[in-house]
């Protein structure tokens, strides 16, 4: 398949048209971004671990019969997707206190929660991808009530499979945040990416950070994490393809 023309360009892929109007060539770059654009740097390699990793994790969520847009991998950087139109809900779903939320409510990082939480952010740059409740994306027209169910729904049995996979690569899995789209005939599928950009991923040994917060936070060894991180994953799913 090859690359048509450049549709869209964000802050860690490019999106490409191919000769099927349903599929899309995705292209991850190296480009590193944090705190709204505010912050931007380079993490080597970053765009073939996250490529990657995120069509691996595909694969197994497909395998437990979550929808996505994956296809096929084309090459270390290049995806071949499914074309959706994304619904502007950004979905995190928390197991432990850190980040934004530890700050927002005053609690310490590290604080397990009894039972996941989700988080809706209103995916809009400009705006600084605001919180927002069901109501409100009911309201602003975001999504339907049966839309914003299934994503939920689909969410928690994502944490679910995932918290396991990475429980069994010495990994703890803190948080992540999901994208949905629709599909023509209006199915919803998850889209986007689950990498370290995207995940809060902490050995469960020693509590080291081994995704993107080692650049949001200046820590170091950012590329070390990432190829870490990528390491523990390839020794768990080699042979899976």
């Amino acid at each position: 398949m090859e690359k048509g023309s450049l549709l869209y360009e964000g802050k860690a892929k490019k999106v490409y048209a191919t000769d099927d109007p349903d599929l899309l060539i995705v292209s991850y770059k190296d480009d590193a971004t944090a705190f709204n654009g505010l912050k931007r740097g380079t993490i080597v390699g970053k765009g073939v671990i996250n490529n990657r990793m995120s069509n691996a994790l595909m694969r197994l969520l497909e395998r437990e019969g979550i929808p996505t847009h994956y296809a096929e991998e084309l090459s270390e950087r290049d995806t071949l997707v499914k074309k959706v139109r994304i619904i502007p809900l950004e979905v995190i779903v928390r197991n432990i206190s850190a980040g934004s939320f530890a700050k927002r409510y005053g609690v310490e990082e590290g604080m397990a929660f009894a039972d996941p939480t989700i988080e809706f952010s209103y995916k809009n740059d400009a705006l600084g991808d605001p919180l927002l409740n069901e109501y409100h994306a009911l309201a602003l027209g975001l999504a339907c009530r049966e839309e914003i169910e299934t994503i939920k729904e689909y969410s928690f049995r994502i944490n679910d499979v995932l918290k396991d996979f990475w429980r069994s690569c010495g990994v703890t899995l803190v948080d992540f945040k999901l994208e949905f789209g629709r599909l023509p005939d209006g199915r919803v599928i998850l889209a986007d990416e689950i990498s370290p950009d995207t995940c809060r991923l902490w050995d469960s040994k020693t509590g080291e950070k081994l995704d993107k917060d080692r650049f949001r936070r200046d820590l170091g060894g950012v590329e070390e994490a990432y190829r870490e991180i990528m390491r523990r994953l390839e020794e768990k799913t080699e042979g899976t393809r």
